[in-house]
């Protein structure tokens, strides 16, 4: 039994080594020998050859992490659900950002052989483990090298304004009178012919009469309908909303609520923003601890279950919301600065106002694209060092 763990071993990093070397350009033979060394010391030499640099201390927590990867089924699950958990709040397993590192591949090459042959209710409880899986596969160039992980999906569909009814307009055109149908134009006299002259002159004035003042109301009619149509774009506008990037310096569960978390966010202001949000299920407060987030600052405060919250920390989402999780802030981007949109300079409200639905007509038009870059209506989240993303792609934001 112990001869076939080695060899298990031994299998698992020389699939590290080829697809580091993969990764990285490199000949894998000038690592490998017929008597495989310890993980530690492959991944130093194939790292040294390479130009490539990563960091060094979240690398080797990573290297530790797949060198004492259990070979019985029962541990590695239970290792699995705590990578899962790992991976709640992020895309890669190091930085902030959705750039795969050396660390992706090494732990990707170590548990692939482990999920392929894991069953479908397995598979059900490692959402995040899934997801990161399904990029990385993607996202690097190792298809040859591994057995391609079927991940299955929630379908997505962007979404769509309703169709305007159709208004069928009736038609207010008379028809025209007929002429007698016993006057024959032999015995019509000049007298008659007159004053049927003089009634289709006076039938004529009317009709352009009649015609002037439709389109005089016609055009009264159009110009509240044009200004409303105005007013309910500029409700739609993104820049009414005051968008600004946090870090949450502390996070707790609500004193009342099991589903909700309370944050404590500085957004640059003298005094930190208190916030509550549904994230209890997604992620625990450690997670969000020194965690720069986005979040609208200028929506109306009020209580949640009896705790004050004056922000709304903007989350991504699968279609059946079995995956939230905090849009991802690019490295370098502070406290307190706005988030901006190309295209859409206007001023936002100082207090939303919840009467008008604003936000709720906004929110539709955000989503992520299919690289995972937040989005309104398809322009990116910007800040001062780059797109906001989340790992979750073409899914809604709120």
């Amino acid at each position: 039994m112990a001869a076939s763990n080695q060899i298990q071993v031994e299998n698992r990093n020389r699939n590290i080594v080829l697809a580091l070397c993969k990764r990285l350009s490199l000949d894998p033979k000038l690592f490998l020998d017929d008597k495989v060394r310890d993980l530690t010391s492959l991944c130093g030499n194939v790292l040294k050859a390479s130009a490539a640099v990563e960091n060094s201390d979240e690398l080797t927590k990573w290297i530790s992490f797949a060198e004492t990867f259990p070979v019985d089924s029962e541990a590695c699950l239970k290792v699995l659900n705590e990578l899962n958990g790992e991976l709640i709040q992020k895309s890669v397993l190091v930085g902030r950002g959705i750039e795969t590192s050396a660390a992706d591949i090494i732990v990707f090459s170590v548990v692939q052989s482990s999920v392929i042959g894991l069953p479908d209710s397995d598979r059900k409880k490692l959402p995040h483990l899934m997801r990161w899986i399904d990029y990385i596969q993607n996202k690097e160039n190792i298809s040859e090298l591994f057995e391609q992980i079927t991940v299955n999906k929630a379908p997505f569909e962007l979404p769509v304004k309703d169709a305007l009814p159709k208004v069928e307009v009736a038609s207010n055109t008379k028809k025209a009178a007929q002429g007698p149908k016993d006057a024959g134009p032999a015995e019509m006299s000049s007298t008659s012919q007159k004053t049927s002259d003089s009634k289709e002159t006076t039938a004529e004035k009317k009709k352009e009469t009649t015609a002037e003042k439709k389109k005089e109301t016609t055009a009264e009619k159009k110009m509240p309908e044009k200004a409303a149509v105005e007013e309910k774009d500029k409700e739609l506008d993104v820049s009414l909303l005051k968008i600004q990037v946090g870090l949450i310096r502390k996070a707790y569960k609500h004193p009342s609520a099991d589903s909700l978390l309370v944050e404590e966010i500085d957004v640059g202001e003298p005094k930190l923003r208190q916030v509550v949000s549904g994230l209890a299920k997604y992620c625990t407060p450690d997670q969000l601890t020194n965690r720069l987030v986005v979040l609208i600052t200028n929506v109306k405060p009020g209580k949640l279950r009896d705790v004050m919250s004056q922000g709304l920390v903007l989350c991504a989402s699968s279609e059946d919301h079995t995956l939230v999780e905090p849009l991802i802030v690019p490295d370098g981007a502070k406290p307190g600065e706005f988030v901006s949109f190309s295209g859409h300079d206007g001023k936002p409200e100082d207090v939303l106002n919840p009467k008008k639905k604003q936000l709720e007509k906004i929110t539709p038009n955000l989503f992520t694209d299919e690289k995972g870059i937040a989005t309104f209506k398809g322009i990116p989240f910007m800040t001062s060092t780059g797109p906001c993303t989340s790992s979750i792609l073409k899914g809604s934001i709120k």
